[in-house]
């Protein structure tokens, strides 16, 4: 479902708009909030949702991603360095998830892949993506699972 602003607690930053990838979200200019012009067209990549400094912009899921219906609330504490995102669901129940941060600040250029050094043989074969482990913040690497924990054949 698209995302959908509360105009009592928009105060037209401008944030969502900036970052919108779809070029969806525009301020009003009567009323000077931000609205979703577009709502077919909305990605739900939740940029919008997360950029916004005033918690004033929603998502609702699909059916089939939430049966119960529900709507979703983002609080990015930038001190704290988290993205707290609560799913309220239809018949009361609430789930809270709180992942750290992994974009960059704001306003803090990303670096172009051309700037990067040219991979070698041993990276180019490894499981690891480009700004892995450095841009998920663990030294160790990637978790790995024991493969005598696997289960071993299928049972019918």
């Amino acid at each position: 479902m698209p995302t959908f602003v509360y105009m009592t607690r928009c105060d037209g930053c401008g944030h969502c708009v900036d970052i919108c990838p779809s070029d969806i979200m525009h301020i009003d200019k009567t009323y000077r909030r931000a609205l979703n012009i577009e709502p077919n067209m909305c990605w739900e990549c939740y940029s919008c949702i997360k950029a916004c400094p005033q918690n004033a912009i929603d998502c609702r899921g699909y059916a089939d991603f939430a049966p119960l219906g529900h709507s979703v609330r983002v609080l990015r504490e930038e001190e704290k360095g988290t993205i707290s995102w609560r799913i309220k669901f239809r018949d009361g129940r609430t789930k809270d998830f709180v992942s750290p941060i992994t974009t960059k600040p704001w306003g803090e250029a990303i670096p172009r892949l051309a700037d990067l050094e040219v991979p070698d043989e041993e990276a180019l074969n490894n499981q690891l993506l480009c700004s892995e482990p450095e841009a998920l913040n663990i030294e160790t690497g990637l978790p790995v699972i024991d493969k005598s924990k696997f289960k071993q054949g299928v049972y019918y």
